[in-house]
């Protein structure tokens, strides 16, 4: 019973066989040649002896043969395993271990780095170079599927079956593999159909595909999306592929959505087909978002979401934002909107009760969209899993109208002298100074308080400030013992392949010669 996530593609077939779907830098493929291709992958997989819910993994740089090799991959009823190609690789074999990807399809620009990984991924028997001749003999990806038929394979895996097994993160330690079962994957995009409605959606696929964007992209292409693919962001290239084909939809995590403002063809840029460009991986501060609002007017959005819960358990319209900043509303533009009509979250201390408006507390989701669990990782899926609750790590509260605001990472919180302090009010402070591109606000160790609290900032570029400017901004509206002791300007703040600030990296210079963290 049920559709496999595949199908939705083949809805998008129905829409328009003729429509384009995958456009690159110097080519394209309509939805009918992208559904073909999708039919001699699937097929020289079936022949190669793959079964469903083998793991299947692409390792590539945004590409239009990535993104056929993820839809031939499912059509053969494979899981889908995400790479994503900024990772190192020791968490590259990280991710391809642990989730036991037995396929691997993979672009040249990884040759040096593909024998150092077979060789740790003992249970990779299939590789397959997608854009040129394969290391070692292996085989490319013309060779590989010449001969392989054309016919519409069909195979069906049950709804409960994984369509996709996605690692977090992994900001805090190692990712944990997420099973996302087709089931799940068909109430995000009923959810998506009705947030993200358009008659001919043009999506810009710049952030990963193996994050958001390439979520975003499955999701949409059962409404018959057309996806401009670029093969990194990059905030000309952005800016020039909005105005160039017309881009209704695109999804931005907060530090490219910031590079982007800061561009100097910004303010010039040709934004009028923009519908939604939704911000969300973390925390936009109230400055940001005025910047934000200020560019896209009410296409921009955010939300809140997860690789557990989906792309937008929460949601923020762009026209309610632009009435909390007409209102000068600074409290309301710090929300992350309001659950959506498919999501029921709620606020809870640490025995599962749910608290009352205004009380913080970690963020807990009940929904269809809810992943499975944790793969091979049964204390995490225990804890994080519980009656039907996802608890998301997060800790926040709800006001009386139900909007919902984020205080910080569980995992964040800082204790100086016995006093809990949540870095990400210090961080809205820093980040309302013009010169600030991006901060990190983390305990450091002190002997007499246990931590206190350290600002690393990074500036624009040629901006600058100076530290009694920030501790100044920061008296002005926090408690004493929240403003920073002490602050660092780096070049570039660490951050993970997806855009989000390592804190853990930034903790580690600090505390890597005590016997705690803590």
């Amino acid at each position: 019973m049920g559709l496999n996530l595949i199908d939705f593609f083949d809805k998008g077939v129905e829409i328009d066989p003729d429509r384009p779907c995958l456009v690159g830098l110097d080519e394209s493929r309509s939805y009918g040649e992208a559904q073909r291709a999708s039919y001699r992958i699937a097929n020289a997989l079936i022949a190669a002896g793959v079964t469903p819910e083998t793991r299947a993994a692409v390792l590539s740089h945004n590409g239009i043969r990535a993104f056929e090799c993820v839809l031939g991959a499912l059509r053969a009823g494979c899981t889908w395993v995400p790479v994503n190609a900024r990772n190192a690789t020791e968490e590259t074999i990280y991710v391809l271990a642990h989730t036991d990807a037995e396929v691997l399809f993979y672009s040249a620009a990884f040759d040096a780095q593909i024998d150092g990984i077979l060789a740790r991924c003992p249970r990779i028997t299939l590789t397959v170079c997608v854009d040129g001749a394969g290391a070692q003999g292996r085989p490319a990806f013309e060779d590989w599927i010449a001969g392989a038929s054309e016919a519409r394979p069909e195979v069906w895996v049950p709804g409960e079956a994984l369509a996709t097994l996605a690692c977090s993160g992994g900001t805090t330690g190692h990712p944990k593999g997420v099973m996302t079962s087709h089931q799940t994957w068909a109430h995000r995009i009923a959810e998506t159909r009705l947030r993200l409605a358009h008659p001919r959606p043009i999506h810009l696929v710049a952030a990963p595909m193996t994050h958001g964007a390439g979520a975003g992209a499955l999701e949409m292409m059962s409404m018959g999306a057309t996806h401009i693919i670029l093969p990194g962001f990059e905030s000309g290239a952005v800016i020039d592929a909005i105005g160039r084909h017309g881009v209704t939809h695109m999804y931005l995590p907060p530090t490219a959505l910031y590079r982007l403002m800061a561009h100097p063809d910004a303010e010039a840029g040709r934004f009028e087909s923009l519908r939604y460009v939704t911000c969300a991986g973390a925390p936009v501060s109230p400055e940001r978002m005025k910047e934000a609002l200020s560019l896209f007017g009410a296409a921009m959005h955010t939300g809140f979401g997860s690789t557990e819960i989906g792309t937008s358990a929460c949601w923020y319209t762009g026209e309610a934002l632009l009435d909390a900043m007409r209102r000068g509303d600074e409290a309301r533009l710090l929300s992350c909107g309001r659950p959506t009509g498919q999501a029921r979250m709620e606020i809870m201390d640490d025995e599962g009760a749910i608290l009352p408006p205004g009380t913080a507390g970690e963020i807990a989701v009940r929904s269809y969209s809810n992943a499975s669990g944790y793969y091979k990782n049964p204390e995490e899926t225990a804890r994080s899993f519980r009656d039907g609750w996802f608890f998301t790590g997060d800790v926040g509260f709800k006001d009386e109208a139900g909007w919902l605001y984020i205080s910080d990472r569980k995992k964040d919180m800082i204790i100086s002298g016995g006093l809990n302090i949540y870095p990400s009010e210090i961080e809205h402070v820093l980040m309302a100074n013009r010169a600030v591109q991006d901060c990190a606000v983390i305990g450091v160790p002190d002997d007499d308080w246990g931590e206190s609290v350290k600002a690393v900032i990074e500036l624009k570029p040629g901006a600058t400030t100076s530290e009694e400017e920030l501790v100044a901004a920061c008296r002005a509206v926090l408690a004493g013992y929240k403003v920073p002791r002490s602050f660092e300007f780096w070049d570039e703040i660490p951050r993970s392949p997806v855009g989000k600030v390592l804190k853990r990296a930034i903790r580690d210079r600090f505390w890597r010669h005590r016997v705690r963290a803590v």
